[in-house]
């Protein structure tokens, strides 16, 4: 089955997302015409591809054996030539592919939003060249924990161990991220390195999923995940399940940049009063001293962020900075 679904929902307004998925990328539909004939474990893996890779039918034949009630590849633009022939060969398999631009996040907001499970395995495809250590068992035990995401612990093709604990912190105003050498079951962490982790679909669209207006991965990424904690949810590490890297893994660009400005306003700007969140006018210097806009477009983004907080101001249970000071009592909760 080929299907083209054209959802260009025309020019891109500069103004931060009010609903989950809220701009519409243009991609086509490939294979998913099959049920699996048993289904092991009632969750939708989504696996993300960056680009061709000479192990993909290998990534497939894994995930295809584990039995997950359904299988979802997004794809980048790029990939269109090589997914055709791979959807005649995997007809239990879903595969997405943009046809335009789209960041990652965007294509991680499409791949939730076509997934109907409660739950959902993101993987990116070098995690899934060797063995899955994925059973039914850890899926039922991470279920249970009713959390946002739950991510696993990663290592390279070298057995090198990749950090995967990180926790906020501010120096000289800045927002930065600390990382933890340190691995326990349960361990709370801010965000999930490289996406990976079992997710709540239902969670995740509640938080608005990816802010495509922010252009830069990383920031897109601490943008969701810090904005998880603020908004009450829990990302944690399980131990029971891992995942190894066939090729290097990705390393972030945290440059402060245009995009670190979004990431700033609808996060470290607002401060939550009683039992909301609020944008003080005067926050407006710390804004503007940080952006190199003039001031009348400055003070759009400023008001842009204001309206936001105060659509989503009762999603809040804590601020930025509460956050960052009571990090330590949260990992001990």
């Amino acid at each position: 089955m080929t299907e083209t679904i054209a959802e260009n929902a025309g020019s891109v307004m500069n103004t931060i997302p009010s609903i989950f998925n809220e701009n519409h990328i243009s991609y086509s539909v490939f294979g998913g015409s099959e049920v699996p004939t048993k289904v092991l474990i009632p969750v939708t893996c989504i696996v993300m591809s960056r680009n061709g890779r000479q192990y993909r039918s290998m990534v497939l034949d894994n995930l295809v054996q584990k039995g997950f009630e359904k299988i979802i590849s997004v794809n980048p633009q790029s990939e269109q030539n090589v997914i055709v022939g791979l959807s005649q060969r995997y007809p239990t398999v879903k595969f997405l592919v943009a046809q335009e631009n789209a960041s990652v996040g965007e294509l991680i907001n499409l791949g939730f939003k076509t997934a109907e499970t409660e739950h959902v395995l993101l993987v990116q495809e070098e995690m899934c060249a060797e063995k899955i250590n994925f059973t039914p068992s850890i899926a039922e035990r991470l279920s249970k924990l009713n959390q946002f995401c739950v991510v696993p612990r990663l290592i390279s093709s070298s057995i090198q161990r990749i950090p995967v604990v990180f926790a906020p912190s501010a120096k000289k105003s800045v927002f930065t991220v600390d990382t933890d050498i340190s691995i326990s079951d349960g361990q709370k962490t801010l965000y999930s390195f490289d996406y990976a982790g079992f997710y709540s679909r239902e969670k995740f669209i509640e938080l608005g999923g990816f802010d495509y207006s922010i252009e830069s991965r990383y920031w897109q990424k601490m943008d969701l995940y810090l904005r998880a904690w603020l908004w009450g949810e829990k990302i944690t590490v399980a131990n029971c399940f891992e995942f190894t890297y066939a090729d290097a893994f990705p390393e972030d660009d945290s440059t402060v940049d245009i995009s670190y400005l979004r990431f700033f306003l609808k996060n470290i700007i607002p401060v939550f009063v009683k039992d909301h969140a609020v944008i003080m006018k005067k926050s407006f210097l710390s804004f503007k001293a940080r952006s190199s806009c003039g001031l009348v477009e400055a003070w759009k983004q400023f008001k842009d962020a204001i309206n936001w907080t105060r659509l989503n101001q009762y999603r809040f249970k804590t601020d930025a900075l509460s956050l960052i000071e009571n990090w330590e009592k949260k990992n001990e909760d």
